[in-house]
């Protein structure tokens, strides 16, 4: 078999795979030979076909972190002497090289929100600091950086989650390129718990909860579907808003929907894999979305097989119930409003953790298939 766009780097012989690639140019005096060959160590096309894709990552990964070390910057002219210094007397990336490495590695299978995430706060760094090697930023950058952040209106949970950021780009670059333990954004002060009026998100009284409902039954159309059906089922708003129709099982005694991640929308952890009962405005809602939808996606007005757009629901639904409900509610809320409407009914922890999605505490949680439907229905429809 030749080396094909059908079976790229693969090649057989007496029956067995082969993956070969040859050395891009730029890299040669990197290696020992001019291309890589390896026994795939399979008979089978489509194994064969994986693994050399699993292996052409890999090396696109080690090409580009070969590059960034050894290529010349046009722009350290430019430099003030502080930086110029600081590139100098370190081997490592700069924070902007270090962010295109971790992109690289890791876009695959995340939304574009990702790189917009990571992207920020680098340009946020790097304002207040320059775009230094990454081993050489001090202590006093990393806090400009929360006072930065802190003086442009953010919250303490969103400077926490910008820092979160750094931290993982940082750690992952020193880890690929054998660096030693960066720390310099660890353990940094954000002030008290109760510092931050905005940190504690409200939840809905139930004389709210009903009004919100009602307006999403007058209206009828799509945003108000979304909203009804996160209203009575605690889901978050990617989660929902990421629902194919075949994710929603109408049928049968009780309907509920199959929570799973899709390659438009991930799920934020592995706990939030679940079966969510319909019950309520959120069964209503998933009825008119589904009989409404004519593609496979129950808000196509919201998704794509490109993305999830979340984050412009979010903006618009908030702002249409800005006006209608108690200041501090947003969409947000009626997870912490399910939480209390459980807690209302007595509901037991691990089950009320199963329902939202939650970190599940104890190993012994971790174990078995979880809930059956029919006991996840009988809480849900006791809030109702």
């Amino acid at each position: 078999m030749r080396v094909t766009k059908a079976a790229p780097f693969i090649f057989s012989k007496r029956g067995i795979f082969y993956f070969t690639r040859r050395i891009p140019s730029d890299l040669a005096g990197h290696y020992r030979c001019s291309r890589i060959t390896l026994s795939l160590r399979t008979r089978s096309l489509r194994a064969a076909q994986a693994r050399a894709a699993a292996l052409a990552g890999k090396l696109d990964q080690d090409w580009l972190s070969l590059r960034w070390q050894s290529k010349d910057d046009q722009f350290s002219r430019f430099l003030s002497d502080r930086v110029a210094a600081a590139r100098l007397l370190s081997s490592a990336p700069t924070l902007s090289e270090a962010a295109a490495l971790y992109i690289g590695a890791k876009k695959k299978g995340r939304p574009k929100t990702f790189r917009q995430g990571v992207d920020r706060v680098v340009s946020q760094m790097i304002a207040v600091a320059g775009d230094k090697p990454i081993d050489t930023f001090s202590r006093e950058e990393a806090n400009a950086l929360r006072n930065s952040l802190r003086e442009k209106g953010l919250s303490t949970p969103s400077i926490k989650r910008a820092f979160s950021v750094v931290r993982a780009l940082i750690n992952f670059v020193s880890r690929e390129l054998g660096l030693d333990e960066i720390r310099t954004f660890s353990s940094i002060y954000f002030g008290e718990e109760n510092d931050d009026p905005r940190a504690k998100r409200s939840s809905f009284g139930s004389a709210e909860l009903q009004a919100i409902q009602a307006a999403c039954r007058n209206l009828d159309d799509e945003p108000r579907w979304l909203i009804g059906l996160i209203s009575d089922s605690g889901m978050r708003l990617a989660e929902a808003t990421g629902l194919t129709k075949d994710d929603v099982v109408l049928d049968g005694e009780f309907p509920h929907v199959n929570l799973r991640p899709h390659p438009w929308r991930p799920l934020k952890t592995q706990s939030s894999s679940r079966i969510v009962p319909l019950i309520g405005l959120s069964l209503w809602a998933a009825q008119r979305a589904v009989s409404a939808s004519s593609s496979a996606f129950l808000f196509p007005k919201y998704c794509n097989e490109n993305e999830c757009k979340s984050n412009s629901a979010s903006a618009a639904l908030n702002k249409w119930m800005s006006p209608r409900v108690p200041k501090g509610c947003v969409v947000h809320s009626f997870r912490h409003s399910l939480r209390d409407r459980l807690r209302a009914v007595e509901c037991p922890r691990d089950i009320v953790d199963r329902l939202g999605g939650w970190t599940l505490e104890g190993i012994g949680e971790t174990y078995g298939k979880g809930y059956p439907v029919h006991v996840l229905h009988k809480w849900m429809e006791a809030i109702v």
